[in-house]
């Protein structure tokens, strides 16, 4: 069995994907797999380091949102990726096409709609891309992550499985977290990011919190910057005269270990990004979301509205984010824990941790035909 896998641009439509081939490997362990990816993406780095085959189309950009010459450009470049898309196809022969979003997952699964190849797309986001939009009139399957997306495409091809979560997150003990940080279990940990590349306002607003915290010595706190926000945070600690030897607060440029951290986080300020938030939903974290409000169609507030509505997170809009406002969310939870353990119940509750295994059946069942 052969299956194209393609997914692209950020860490939010990769390690999904990443995640698909480990569980389709583990029920299939003959499958060959091949990734579809461009140069300019984060793939190229990242699918080769994880040992998979990987090829790349010649794509310039994904379409603004309004008419430009630039679309023009872009849509005269996308039809001969469609060529260039026909012909891996061809070389391959796969059995099934998978898309995990991005612009590039375009020309892949369209070339195999042409040629009758069994496809399926999987849209992480409250809000559907615009790539999976125009997709859903080609593909065999489509697998949402979110109930609010289920409207948004074709019901007859349509089911709601969740987003796939990697197993490490699921399997990652508490203990091992805390050994991993040198925290202890008699305080509440709290771990913040603000994605992949890191989030200014959402590192601003902690700098404050942070002083703040060590002064009161109440809480644990994990704080990942992101690389290119990292030294800016430092120093601006720095001229606070922030103690860095403090073992309650410890600040990070980057984690390769997540799920240790998620093990034993009590609460997590993140933005809310569909990966980052079914993980946190996987293993019942409750959180303040403070979504990115750039992100096309603002999909990251709808995103956040999910778990807010469900009881497993508070909201903080980016245009309303102070050190003051998040200071006082964060204390009137932490002095609450009856209500941390409702929103970590509520948080579980809408968790799907088997939604890589259903999406995997239905690659599976799919490369059947």
């Amino acid at each position: 069995m052969k299956i194209i896998f393609s997914g692209g641009g950020t860490g939010g439509h990769i390690y999904p994907a990443l995640t698909l081939i480990d569980t389709v490997k583990k029920k299939s362990p003959d499958a060959e797999i091949l990734y579809v990816g461009t140069e300019l993406g984060l793939e190229s780095d990242i699918v080769p380091k994880a040992g998979i085959n990987f090829t790349a189309l010649n794509l310039e950009g994904g379409f603004e949102r309004r008419f430009t010459l630039e679309n023009i450009k872009r849509a005269a470049n996308a039809l001969l990726s469609v060529k260039q898309a026909g012909k891996i196809i061809e070389d391959f022969q796969p059995d099934v096409v998978v898309g995990t979003g991005g612009y590039v997952c375009g020309p892949i699964l369209l070339a195999a709609s042409l040629k009758k190849i069994p496809s399926l797309i999987q849209e992480q986001n409250a809000v559907a891309g615009v790539t999976n939009k125009i997709l859903s009139k080609f593909v065999t399957k489509i697998a949402v992550g979110s109930t609010l997306a289920l409207k948004k495409f074709p019901a007859e091809k349509t089911v709601y499985t969740g987003n796939p979560i990697r197993a490490e997150v699921l399997t990652a003990k508490k203990s091992d977290g805390l050994k991993e940080f040198n925290f202890t279990e008699d305080k509440p940990v709290i771990l913040i990011s603000g994605g992949s590349r890191g989030a200014r306002s959402i590192n601003n607003a902690m700098v404050e919190v942070l002083i703040n915290a060590a002064k009161k010595n109440s809480a644990q706190f994990l704080h990942v910057t992101g690389k290119t926000e990292f030294d800016s945070v430092t120093q601006k600690l720095k001229d606070a005269d922030f103690d860095f030897d403090n073992p309650n607060i410890k600040i990070v440029p980057y984690l390769y270990n997540m799920p240790q951290a998620m093990a034993m986080a009590d609460l997590a300020i993140f933005r809310a990004g569909a990966t980052g938030l079914a993980e946190l939903t996987a293993r019942g974290i409750p959180s303040i979301l403070i979504p990115y409000p750039y992100a096309a169609e603002n999909h990251q507030e709808f995103n956040a509205k999910v778990l807010v509505d469900g009881g497993a997170a508070k909201m903080i809009l980016n245009k309303n984010l102070t050190s003051e406002i998040l200071s006082e969310q964060l204390d009137e939870l932490l002095k609450n824990p009856d209500e941390l353990k409702k929103m970590s119940a509520a948080s579980l509750k809408l968790g799907r941790s088997q939604a890589a295994e259903e999406i995997s059946d239905l690659i599976l069942k799919l490369s059947e035909k």
